[in-house]
């Protein structure tokens, strides 16, 4: 026959039974809210708005425009600013040149220099033509360009923004 279990040990085995169960209870949600964010993965794609395609009414002078994108990665947000020009070629919505206003040399921010008529970026002396392309100093390519863009039903022009 098997011997009766003391008072003792009924009583150990309990708590730890009991304990294991408020430990399991408190643990896992505990465990679960701190890994969470690192098994998300933000989207990298996005429709960025611009602006409304009325109040860029000249036509082939840039039309400069900025935003600012925010990346969460787990526990880290990291900001993260873009810009460029928009040149309108035509009245015809689609006829659009969106450009990338960060040279392609070392990511300096590009300006536009009316009286030139071309994009002066201000840390090597290079210079960009007004579709972009490379006139003079040591960029390896043209400025970029957002390809993808879109116009809303209210007007707001909208480039698809990757980031690799």
């Amino acid at each position: 026959m098997s011997e009766p279990i003391h008072r003792r040990d009924f009583m150990k085995t309990t708590i730890y039974f009991v304990g294991g169960i408020i430990v399991s209870a408190v643990g896992i949600p505990v465990v679960g809210y701190l890994i969470d964010p690192a098994l998300k993965s933000g989207s990298k794609e996005a429709w960025i708005p611009i602006g409304k395609l009325e109040d860029m009414p000249e036509l082939n002078k840039p039309y400069p425009f900025s935003f600012t994108r925010v990346q969460v990665n787990g526990w880290e947000r990291t900001a993260t600013s873009h810009g460029g020009f928009i040149f309108r070629r035509s009245e015809k919505p689609d006829d659009i040149l969106i450009l990338n206003s960060r040279c392609t040399h070392l990511a300096c921010t590009v300006n536009w220099k009316e009286e030139e008529g071309l994009f002066l970026c201000p840390c090597h002396d290079a210079s960009f033509g007004k579709e972009g392309e490379v006139l003079d100093g040591p960029p390896p390519r043209p400025l970029d360009r957002y390809e993808e863009f879109r116009i809303s039903a209210e007007g707001i022009l909208e480039i698809f923004l990757k980031e690799g």
